[in-house]
């Protein structure tokens, strides 16, 4: 029962995922990486940080912090940089693709890091995702942005933070709770990113925002932020990483829904096609019965 609260978890915060990557797509062009990310994650924080004080949880050791520190800054700090610019260069529908490499990513740094078995079936699965991801990704370069391929690499090293994250935060998130662990990683997250855009003049792109820009803004901080990221912890501290990480096929189907219908960018048939192989690699990857991935 745990592992179906926690994969169903997992699929919510992925539906808000892949909505965000409509918002930021959208939002992206008024401003900077460095910039939205420290909006989104600054107000993520002010949001979890009083709910995680209620939680009347235990805070982080002295001993801990140094680990959640760099964590806060993989995933809260690197990741939304490579996110934003990814999606300043390559359209909603192809990054939400590009993001779901997640599990296999996921599968193959469990692999390398020796906590998850890579079986031949679990081989077979990632072959086929990645043929996915490129009948989808390298086929259709008459509809992509300019230079979109490298807006989908910039993705992809986005997906490996998360692997990164997902795996080495499990036993950190048993320790002090979802809404602490992630409050104060996403608030190192949320510094960092404002030091750098304070330094850097990003705030002064705010003049020229309209209702538009802070109504796409305010999603991504409290939905798109403190919920989705709340989401996403609680599922691993219930469920192993991979059955997490195989919840993001639902970003691409959420993502291309939104962006045909904000965006007006078009759902192709390679797009299609290419979810459907990513689709069918991430079952047979996970195929077998009992999880080999625990944190």
């Amino acid at each position: 029962m745990t592992d179906v609260i926690g994969t169903l978890a997992a699929v919510a915060s992925s539906s808000l995922g892949g909505v965000s990557i409509g918002v930021t797509r959208f939002v992206v062009g008024a401003t900077d990486p460095i910039t939205l990310g420290a909006f989104r994650f600054g107000i993520g924080s002010i949001v979890l940080l009083p709910c995680a004080w209620a939680t009347r949880r235990r805070w982080p050791s002295a001993s801990h912090m140094p680990a959640i520190l760099l964590l806060g800054l993989l995933y809260f700090a690197l990741f939304p940089i490579l996110f934003n610019a990814s999606l300043a260069r390559t359209s909603a529908a192809r990054g939400a693709l590009a993001l779901s490499t997640l599990p296999l990513l996921t599968m193959l740094v469990g692999a390398m890091l020796r906590v998850e078995r890579l079986t031949k079936l679990k081989t077979a699965g990632v072959l086929l995702a990645t043929a996915g991801v490129a009948v989808a990704l390298l086929t259709d370069l008459v509809g992509a942005p300019p230079g979109a391929w490298r807006g989908d690499l910039l993705m992809v090293a986005a997906a490996l933070c998360m692997a990164l994250y997902s795996i080495w935060s499990r036993p950190l998130m048993r320790e002090y709770g979802t809404m602490v662990y992630t409050a104060v990683a996403m608030t190192v997250g949320a510094i960092a990113l404002s030091a750098v855009a304070a330094v850097t003049g990003g705030f002064a792109a705010t003049v020229t925002f309209g209702s538009a820009q802070w109504s796409a803004i305010g999603f991504l901080g409290l939905f798109g932020g403190a919920i989705t990221f709340l989401l996403w912890s609680y599922a691993l501290e219930k469920t192993t990483p991979t059955r997490v990480a195989i919840s993001v096929t639902v970003n691409p189907i959420v993502t291309s829904v939104f962006a045909a219908y904000v965006l007006s960018e078009p759902v192709t048939m390679n797009l299609l096609v290419g979810f459907f192989f990513i689709a069918t690699g991430i079952v047979v990857a996970s195929g077998e019965r009992k999880a080999v991935l625990e944190g």
